[in-house]
């Protein structure tokens, strides 16, 4: 029989013991289910360009966005006589 020391304090999530097997088959079964998202050169130079330009506050907030939006689509959907 193995004997495992538990610390009395755990930093973190709670400890849990599986077999080392079934440890490797929920591994890769996460890697299929779930695979790391790997950016593109072209996303990584858009996403540099965005992180620049929301240091520097050439953004606008969500809500402004979303109203700014509602109200064009609204204006564009009326009727014309």
């Amino acid at each position: 029989m193995t004997t495992i020391t538990i610390p009395k304090e755990l930093k973190g999530d709670d400890l849990i013991a599986i077999p080392r097997k079934e440890y490797e088959e929920l591994v890769e079964f996460k890697k299929k289910m779930a695979p790391t998202f790997k950016p593109t050169k072209a996303e990584l130079r858009t996403l540099e360009r965005g992180r620049i330009n929301f240091k520097k506050g050439n953004f606008i907030e969500w809500r402004r966005l979303r109203d700014e939006l509602d109200n064009h689509y609204r204006r564009s959907s009326r009727k014309t006589a």
